[in-house]
């Protein structure tokens, strides 16, 4: 849902790059994850403010500029179970992973494996097999269906965009 991009202040607040429309959507959650290198942690938070340059916040048990130093860079999740249910027309990228994605020939690509932001687009990280991975746009252009219930994504990629 957003990226820690350094510290603000001396007191351990970090300053946020989030991923959703809505620069406070963050603060909706008490309890979130937070990756920094390959591990991920629960950490509360305490506090959350949108200032003019974005916003910040004051997560539990960081409590100095040297400790919101060292999660600059950190990726900032929220739990799935406290997500409400997806609107109609709308979904959530992590009930996506997993899925298989097809060409509209019906032919596999791989499973989605996650989803990295670019700019204002989602990239979605398909994983075949033999270890290659596909980097999709997740827009119209490309993505033509997503079935929920059938698991699979259906997009329309040519051979030579792997190149």
């Amino acid at each position: 849902m957003g990226r820690i991009v350094g510290s603000f202040g001396v007191k351990g607040w970090i300053k946020l790059k989030p991923f959703s429309g809505e620069p406070d959507a963050l603060a909706r959650h008490d309890r979130w994850a937070v990756r920094a290198g390959d591990a991920w942690r629960e950490m509360d938070l305490e506090d959350f403010e949108v200032h003019s340059k974005g916003p910040v916040a004051k997560l539990a048990g960081c409590d100095a500029r040297e400790a919101a130093d060292a999660l600059k860079g950190a990726e900032v999740a929220i739990f799935r179970e406290a997500l409400a249910q997806a609107e109609e027309g709308s979904l959530y990228q992590v009930d996506l992973i997993g899925l298989e994605v097809v060409e509209e020939d019906g032919s596999s690509l791989g499973r989605v494996d996650g989803f990295f932001e670019a700019g204002d687009k989602s990239v979605m990280v398909v994983a075949a097999e033999g270890g290659r991975e596909r980097l999709i746009p997740f827009v119209d252009d490309f993505v033509k269906s997503v079935d929920r219930e059938a698991r699979r994504v259906t997009v329309e990629w040519k051979p030579e965009y792997d190149a």
